[in-house]
C-alpha cells in the first residue's frame, strides 16, 4: 500500500509537471503512454477500440484495476472533459462496471482522482476499480 504522504508527494509532483507542460491540451507524457504503446508490460484485464484496463502495479485493495481512454485527446483529468467526450466517459464507466461485477461480485468502488487536491498522480484520465474487501468510509 502507498503511504499517504507518498501519495500526496506524487500528486504534487504530477501537478507540477502538468503545470509546467506546454498547455497544448496533450499534457506531459505519462506512464500510461508507455503501457498503451507496449513499451512497458502490464497485466491487461480488458481492451477494446476506446479503452484499456489493467491491474494497478501498486494496488490499494486486493482488486485494483485502472481503466483509461486509449486516445487521451485532452482527457488529462475529469474536470477538463468536453461535451463531445461524453461518449468515451460513459463507455469507460460501463466497462468499469462490467469489470467490477466480474472481479468483485460482493461489490466495488469506483474512484476518479482530479487534480492536485484530488491526489491525481497521472495526468491521463483514469478510473480506479477497487474491491475484494470491505471498503471504509470516509476515504482520504
Amino acid at each position: 500500500m502507498v503511504d499517504k504522504q507518498d501519495e500526496i508527494a506524487a500528486a504534487k509532483e504530477a501537478a507540477s509537471a502538468y503545470e509546467s507542460s506546454d498547455k497544448d491540451g496533450a499534457g506531459p507524457p505519462t506512464v500510461f503512454d508507455k503501457l498503451l504503446s507496449g513499451e512497458w508490460k502490464t497485466d491487461k484485464v480488458h481492451e477494446d477500440d476506446l479503452c484499456f484496463a489493467f491491474r494497478d502495479a501498486s494496488p490499494q485493495a486486493p482488486v485494483h484495476i485502472l481503466v483509461i481512454p486509449k486516445n487521451r485527446d485532452g482527457l488529462l483529468k475529469l474536470s477538463l472533459a468536453r461535451e463531445d467526450q461524453k461518449g468515451i466517459l460513459g463507455h469507460m464507466l460501463y466497462v468499469s462496471q462490467m469489470i467490477g461485477k466480474s472481479e468483485c461480485p460482493g461489490g466495488f468502488r469506483i474512484v476518479i482522482n482530479d487534480g492536485e487536491h484530488g491526489s491525481q498522480a497521472v495526468y491521463h484520465l483514469h478510473i480506479h476499480i477497487l474491491g475484494g474487501r470491505q471498503m471504509k468510509w470516509p476515504p482520504g
